[in-house]
Formats: C-alpha cells, sequence, structure tokens
C-alpha cells in the first residue's frame, strides 16, 4: 500500500467519523481502527488531529468543486443548477436524517469550539454561496443575486436541521416543494 493510498484511506475514514460522531468526539485510535492501521503508521502521515481536519475540510472542499462542475455540465439553465443544490436534500436525505448536514455541522461544531479551522470550514459554504450568487446573476436576478443565494443557502440549511431534528419526510417534501416554487417566482423563464 503506498503512502497516498494510506493517507487518501485515513482521510476518507476521518470525514465519515468526523460527520458521523463529531472532531471532538472523534479520536486518533477512531480513525486508525476505521483505516485498520497501527497509530504508528497513522503518525506517519498525520501528526495531529488537527492536521487530519485541514486534510478533511480540503477534502469536502474539492468534492464540492466536483459537484458544482457536473451541476454546471448536467443542467441547462442557473434555475436549473439551483435546483441540482437544492436537491442535495434528497440526494442525502438517509444520511442528513441521521447526521445532519455535513457542512452545517462541521461549521457549527468548529464555532462552538472557537476552533482555528473555523474559518476554513465555512469557506465550503462560501463555495455554495458564490455559486449560487453566480446563476442568480446569470438568471437576470443580478441586483440581489447575493440575497437571494444567502436565501437559498439559509432555506436549505434551516430544512436539513428540521430535518435531523424531527425525522419527518413529509415535512422534507413539503419544504422542498416550496423552495421551487419560490424559485420559479424569482426567476422566470421564457
Amino acid at each position: 500500500m503506498t503512502k497516498f493510498s494510506t493517507r487518501e484511506k485515513i482521510v476518507k475514514a476521518a470525514d465519515q467519523l468526523f460527520y458521523e460522531n463529531g472532531f471532538d468526539h472523534t479520536s486518533f485510535a477512531d480513525v486508525a481502527n476505521g483505516v485498520g492501521i497501527s497509530r504508528g503508521n497513522f503518525y506517519h502521515h498525520f501528526k495531529s488531529k488537527n492536521d487530519i481536519l485541514g486534510a478533511v475540510i480540503e477534502h469536502r472542499k474539492q468534492n464540492t468543486e466536483k459537484m458544482i462542475d457536473g451541476w454546471e455540465m448536467d443542467a441547462n439553465s442557473p434555475k436549473d443548477r439551483i435546483k441540482c443544490y437544492i436537491n442535495i436534500l434528497v440526494k442525502n436525505q438517509t444520511l442528513i436524517k441521521e447526521f445532519g448536514c455535513p457542512v452545517g455541522t462541521l461549521t457549527n461544531e468548529m464555532a462552538k469550539l472557537k476552533h482555528a479551522s473555523a474559518k476554513d470550514a465555512t469557506a465550503i459554504f462560501s463555495l455554495f454561496k458564490s455559486w449560487l450568487t453566480k446563476q442568480f446573476a446569470e438568471s437576470g436576478c443580478q441586483e440581489n443575486a447575493d440575497k437571494l443565494a444567502m436565501h437559498v443557502l439559509s432555506w436549505s440549511q434551516g430544512t436539513a436541521t428540521m430535518y435531523n431534528a424531527f425525522k419527518d419526510d413529509d415535512f422534507l417534501r413539503n419544504e422542498l416543494m416550496q423552495i421551487e416554487d419560490w424559485l420559479d417566482k424569482q426567476i422566470k423563464e421564457n
């Protein structure tokens, strides 16, 4: 096994454990056990849990960029691309129901811990915000694009939080319909 593949496995295991258990409640041993390596081998790749966190955040940012690039290629209009963002609530429904939004939970935990990586975790939301702002601007809503992007972000985060809390599938479906109805009123296409 190469160093790169072991490092990648560590990052993926840590990402999953940080999401499911939280950063603060995940130990080096938990991650090492998740990968099936000794702690000594683990320390060869990462010197601290904060080093792992940095790699996990970078991994999430790269995955977010890939997802956004996919939406750019798969959807024909800004409105359809925004709907791709909204529909990640459905795509990740099972995980959100169990653990919450991966971006929101990490950002909240870093803020509560007053962790040095809080700003880096928030950068994932910033990727979404910038991209959504661009989509609204391209759809003809230049004047309010930033506000509309923040509205979609906050609505989807609130929906994810309430869905995680109440585990109500009807609530999720209803909120998604309302978000899409709202979006249709904001962006009128010919």
